[in-house]
């Protein structure tokens, strides 16, 4: 009953013909690795309890980390939930690392109130982590962003010039690889100099678009990255990985010790004299799964060159589909390399058509074959697709811009007898 009522009652995200939100369909490896990992219920809270565990994921954890362009010997780092959790990790980090105070006293040691800028297109799970940390939302200055829907490089310096000016104290500016609504990359390598400028912590949420890092004909997009203080990544994403499997990576080898560190009586002592860190003492969780082996046996099986080809067919379906659109007299609204196109009806576009968009993706949706979201780009909603799934082909994707059309032609024509 379980199984025939998730059967009937999701979104199903593994099917090819899913271009929602980042959610793909998980490989067979990390399903397994799952399953091993609630057979055996290894706790990672301490080394001692988990040996092989600690060290599998302290491994995955570095050899991702180089990918970045972190030097092996500084990079730091943890498993998380998700990239909701690593941002806050990046926040609860960057402030012990600017206010020698925040981890003893809290905030009300500060003498100015900190403040953390993102564009207006980033992810609101930064929202939740200035509530969580006792920043409020008040601490968030959201920077406008260019044409391409990246942050405007000048609204940011004009921005923390004037917080410098009225008496605040800007800490932390967090640059995106991928927005969720039109997968736009923030100029990295323009905010690093900011940072480094403006003496702030710089972290880069690449929950999603980071995994271009893995091909090296197109990780300069993301040319900057390596300069991040900290950065967030969900395997569970582009890597097809069962959820969740977000990663905080930091160029700080100290910094997560010195933000988390805390000892508890209670807790196993048996790893206290060897060169090992206790899981609990390094991130916001205490107990917690064995989160790596999925991406640890993917690796194993499909190794780096085999990401780096499911990636490539994932970018070569977008390009495809762009192509297709304009051939249709579709309009492509965003511009980015990766496989995230939001597009309209030429015309509903040059009218800025509030209603196309919705009507046509609900048409789409009742099919059951397709599942599309809607995103507004300078004001106008348009459908949003992405390709995120390593089984979608060319004939899949024929199928959609079918269906697009046919939906789009019954959108006129009931427009026409209104």
């Amino acid at each position: 009953h379980v199984i025939e009522g998730l059967r009937r009652y999701q979104v199903h995200t593994a099917h090819p013909g899913y271009y929602g939100l980042y959610n793909p369909r998980p490989n067979f490896m990390g399903i397994m690795a799952d399953t091993i990992t609630a057979a055996f219920n290894p706790q990672l809270a301490a080394w001692s309890h988990a040996p092989l565990a600690v060290e599998i994921e302290n491994y995955v954890l570095r050899e991702l980390a180089v990918q970045f362009g972190y030097p092996r010997d500084v990079a730091d780092g943890t498993f998380t939930t998700g990239g909701a959790e690593a941002n806050l990790t990046a926040v609860l980090t960057a402030l012990s690392y600017h206010f020698s105070k925040y981890a003893t006293d809290g905030l009300a040691a500060l003498e100015k109130p900190p403040i953390l800028y993102a564009s207006e297109e980033s992810h609101h799970s930064l929202v939740k982590a200035a509530r969580s940390c006792g920043l409020g939302t008040n601490s968030i200055r959201s920077i406008r962003t260019n044409d391409s829907l990246q942050m405007d490089i000048d609204a940011l310096s004009e921005q923390i010039r004037i917080d410098r000016a009225q008496g605040f104290a800007p800490f932390l500016i967090i640059a995106t690889v991928g927005t969720t609504g039109a997968g736009a990359i923030d100029p990295l390598m323009d905010i690093a100099a900011i940072a480094e400028h403006e003496q702030m912590w710089l972290h880069v949420d690449a929950a999603y678009g980071g995994a271009i890092v893995l091909d090296s004909e197109l990780s300069y997009h993301v040319d900057g990255i390596q300069l991040a203080d900290s950065i967030a990544f969900d395997a569970h994403k582009w890597l097809s990985v069962p959820m969740g499997a977000g990663m905080y990576f930091t160029r700080h080898s100290r910094i997560l010790n010195e933000t988390f560190r805390i000892t508890a009586d209670y807790m196993p002592k048996e790893g206290e004299e060897l060169p090992t860190i206790d899981p609990y003492t390094h991130s916001i969780q205490w107990s917690r799964r064995f989160i790596g082996l999925k991406l640890y046996l993917s690796l194993a099986t499909a190794g780096w060159e085999g990401y780096r080809a499911v990636l490539r067919h994932q970018i070569e379906m977008g390009k495809r589909f762009r192509e297709e659109l304009m051939r249709s007299g579709w309009t492509v609204a965003n511009d980015t390399v990766l496989p995230v196109i939001c597009f309209l009806d030429q015309e509903a576009w040059e009218r800025n058509d509030q209603h196309f968009a919705l009507i046509v993706n609900q048409h789409l949706l009742s099919t059951g074959k397709v599942w599309l979201s809607v995103f507004i780009i300078h004001g106008v909603p348009t459908l949003r697709a992405c390709f995120t799934n390593y089984d979608t082909s060319e004939q899949n994707m024929k199928e959609l811009i079918h269906l697009l059309n046919e939906a789009r032609s019954l959108y006129y024509s009931q427009r026409a007898h209104v």
